[in-house]
């Protein structure tokens, strides 16, 4: 029997090539992720532990400039620990944000891995950290090194000046050198400024004090010992632990970063390979179906049902571990394709070879074989069951009615059991997508077993204007695509459950992206924001510039503060009194938020409701310093994104925080946004690279801008679907114009010339293709507005937006793929010989 399965797969290797590029193409996806994840977890991890080779004991504080609470490590603790047994070096180090500029002034980097430490070099002159492969470590007030890529970006060499900016004033130092090192921000694309280690200190703590210390043993020394007598040296709340202690935690949390990276893609491949089993299963089908006349044969000589059934599985098999192997090279190039990638995109990786492990072997051929397997089983079951005798006489084991009826009923309470779940889960809120989630699995699976008894109804809609459009062509066509409700519903399928999952996307996408633009659009009446790129405090100073910016109408700063009301601690924001209601829309329900100019404060709705508050009311207050105050609500408002719970005057607020934390500062100009006032808003900052300047459609953007990249990569994500799909479609037309070569040879000879053959054939395929993308469509646009349900509590300004542009593309897309698909069937029919068509058997 392994001998026949064989000769069969040989015999028919045309007909099984789009089996074998569905699982290939799956299990490419499958291998390529488990390669590239396993090779970037090993390059972080390898990175990771030899940043610690030379570290013995880490410690680590959590002091901050802007706490005089949280101590740092002192160079009198420092240099204790410098003379404890068995210390060979022990380096203080303290860090922060620091922004180069480019020669436009441009800042080098996201802002988020813009990073600045301290120079610290031994008796040697040299910082183990770092080396030079140009000019030396700064040592001076002026002077600052710079990482090699840095460096190059920017096109600074050694001597040249660069304007670097912190979170104060930008400044001008002069290059010293330029270095490389292992530090893990810097190999992930970052930059990396070293300063002396007096202006670090000014710069990140305070003066004389260090937020970490990196200490390696002397020959011999034990670290344990190290670590336990480091320890009692250490002020309150420092943390001290082993480098290798900290290099395996660094690594169960790389692991864990990529895990979600791994499901993720995992499950778009599942996705692409649950497509490819209908795909398989058709072609087996058909397979099955015009060997009748053989598999009777060997029945008639003696092979057993089991036989015959184990002949059609060891044929799947032997496809499927070739596909498999096919596959799982093309996973490897695809895993080097995505590192390269990365690199280009500017996510920087480790240097390290390509990990091919043995998970990753066996995940590959498994899943290829496995799923190749199980989609050929019931093709299997079929083929062991047809009778000798009417295989011998070609008649086809048709399907009877009580097996139409058992499959219509079960699908027809699969659909109804899922789309009640839908339902029931939209109806339950935010803790109702779990059901969604089950609800959409059976509806799914419902809507597949239903496809075939749908296909009937809804292609008869389109026959009429087939006719009428193509003439005999389109009557054929049509009736082609019903001849065979089962094979046209497992074509369909594939299709289907892709434009399930894209529309459900681009729903649920869209209106959350409606809904933000209209959350920022409503609530905002500023023309420009001033952040920190890396998301951090602007210094005092930017205020004060801004205040005194021409065309200047109105400024405000958000300034971050916790304080005390009663025993409860609510989030504040010091803002300006007067301008803050020229910057947002708000919406007061009792009092006026011009009662912030006499001193009092502005609660939102949903603050004052939970609290018993209301206007008028006198409330005790803690501020951060200690010191206790009474402040009366001179405003209710209406909840706003933008604003914080409790609005208080900065003035109330100043006196009792050491450093402002002014995370945003919003502005209204005079002419509103303009290319002059934004220039003027530059000119004012002093030209910071490190400060992000966004007009109101940047604000859109930054807030709806992930939605649409999320929806990018789960387009590009869900496009293996979509073309195994499309293989489905080209596999289905190429066996059935196999199989109606005799049929196509009489309608030759009638006088159906070859444009119209090519004509019909085009046509079925659009005819199942658009079939297909209706029921995805639909499908996916309840499911969009399910999800949509569910959040709508979290989100407002919530309201469904059916993309109608969107799904007038895919339809489109999917009638261009029917023509693309009838490409090749086609022309075979259009090239069949009539006369030796219709002697075909």
């Amino acid at each position: 029997m392994f001998r026949t399965a064989l000769r069969n797969v040989l015999a028919h290797k045309a007909r099984l090539l789009m089996t074998v590029l569905a699982v290939m193409l799956g299990v490419a996806f499958v291998s390529g992720t488990l390669v590239f994840t396993d090779t970037l977890g090993n390059a972080f991890r390898n990175q990771s532990a030899k940043s610690y080779d030379d570290v013995a004991v880490a410690v680590t504080t959590y002091a901050n400039q802007r706490d005089e609470k949280t101590p740092g490590i002192t160079a009198a603790t420092l240099k204790k620990i410098q003379g404890l047994d068995g210390v060979g070096t022990a380096t203080g180090r303290v860090d922060g944000f620091a922004g180069v500029a480019d020669p436009d002034g441009k800042l080098i980097g996201n802002g988020w891995t813009n990073t600045g430490s301290n120079f610290s070099p031994g008796k040697n002159g040299k910082d183990s950290a770092y080396t030079f492969v140009d000019g030396k470590g700064p040592d001076a007030a002026d002077r600052i090194a710079l990482d090699e890529q840095t460096a190059k970006k920017g096109k600074y060499h050694v001597g040249d000046p660069v304007r670097v900016a912190t979170n104060g004033p930008v400044k001008e130092y002069t290059l010293a050198g330029v270095f490389t090192t292992e530090d893990g921000t810097v190999n992930a694309g970052g930059s990396l400024v070293l300063f002396d280690t007096p202006v670090a200190q000014k710069l990140y703590l305070r003066p004389g004090e260090f937020r970490d210390v990196n200490i390696s043993a002397a020959a011999g020394a034990s670290d344990e010992k190290l670590l336990a007598d480091v320890k009692p040296l250490l002020p309150k709340d420092a943390e001290a632990k082993t480098g290798k202690a900290l290099a395996d935690e660094q690594a169960e949390q790389i692991q864990k970063g990529l895990s979600g990276l791994n499901g993720m893609l995992l499950a778009f491949a599942a996705i692409a390979l649950f497509v490819g089993v209908f795909l398989i299963t058709n072609t087996f089908t058909m397979l099955v179906a015009q060997r009748t006349k053989e598999l009777a044969l060997m029945r008639a000589v003696g092979a057993s049902r089991r036989q015959v059934k184990r002949s059609v599985l060891l044929e799947a098999a032997v496809v499927g571990a070739i596909a498999s192997v096919i596959g799982f090279v093309l996973g490897l190039g695809l895993a080097t394709g995505l590192r390269s990638a990365m690199s280009q995109f500017g996510g920087k990786i480790p240097a390290g070879p390509l990990i091919v492990s043995p998970t990753a072997v066996a995940a590959a051929f498994g899943v290829g074989v496995l799923i190749t397997v199980l989609a050929a089983w019931l093709p299997a079951r079929r083929a062991a069951k047809i009778p000798p005798v009417a295989a011998m006489n070609s008649v086809h084991a048709t399907a009877t009615v009580k097996s139409l009826v058992l499959r219509n009923s079960i699908g027809g309470a699969l659909a109804l059991l899922g789309a009640a779940g839908i339902v029931a889960g939209a109806a339950a809120g935010s803790d109702g997508r779990t059901i969604i989630g089950v609800g959409a699995f059976f509806a799914l699976v419902g809507v597949i077993v239903l496809i075939p008894l749908l296909s009937r109804p809804v292609i008869a809609l389109v026959r009429p204007l087939l006719k009428r459009l193509f003439g005999v062509s389109g009557k054929l066509a049509a009736q082609n695509a019903v001849r065979n409700p089962r094979r046209t519903g497992a074509t369909a399928s594939a299709l289907a459950i892709g434009l399930t999952l894209v529309t459900g996307i681009s729903v649920l996408g869209v209106t959350l992206g409606q809904a933000i633009d209209r959350m920022t659009t409503d609530n905002i009446r500023a023309d420009y924001l001033v952040s920190m790129a890396n998301g951090g405090s602007l210094d005092e100073s930017a205020l004060k510039a801004l205040e005194k910016a021409d065309g200047v109408a109105a400024v405000s700063p958000r300034q971050d503060a916790w304080m005390k009301f009663g025993n409860e601690e609510i989030g504040a924001a010091g803002v300006t009194p007067g301008d803050v209601s020229k910057l947002f829309t708000i919406k007061t329900v009792s009092g006026s938020v011009d009662s912030l100019t006499d001193g009092k404060i502005a609660v939102s709705e949903d603050t004052a409701k939970s609290r018993h508050w209301k206007t008028g009311d006198t409330v005790p207050v803690t501020y951060d310093d200690g010191k206790k105050a009474s402040l009366k609500v001179g405003a209710v408002y209406e909840g706003n994104e933008f604003l914080s719970p409790v609005m208080i005057p900065k003035n109330l607020l100043d006196p009792h925080v050491a450093h402002a934390d002014i995370r945003e500062i919003w502005l209204k100009m005079d002419g509103g946004e303009s290319a002059a006032n934004e220039k003027a808003i530059v000119k004012a900052l002093g030209d910071n690279p490190a400060m992000s300047i966004m007009d109101r459609e940047d604000i859109r953007d930054t807030f709806g801008g992930f939605i649409n990249t999320a929806l990018n990569i789960m387009y590009g994500l869900l496009a293996m679907a979509l073309i195994i799909a499309v293989l489905g479609v080209v596999n289905t037309l190429a066996m059935s114009v196999f199989e109606r070569q005799q049929e196509i040879g009489m309608l030759r000879a009638i006088g159906l010339d070859r444009r119209r053959v090519k004509r019909m054939i085009r046509l079925e395929a659009v005819v199942i293709s658009l079939f297909g993308a209706v029921i995805g469509i639909g499908l996916g646009t309840f499911l969009g507005w399910a999800i949509g349900q569910t959040l709508k509590s979290d989100i407002p300004h919530y309201a469904l937006v059916i993309p109608w542009d969107r799904i007038g593309i895919f339809l489109v897309l999917a009638a261009l793929v029917g023509v693309l698909a009838s490409l090749w069937p086609a022309r075979s029919a259009a090239k069949l010989n009539m006369l030796t068509a219709i002697k075909t058997e």
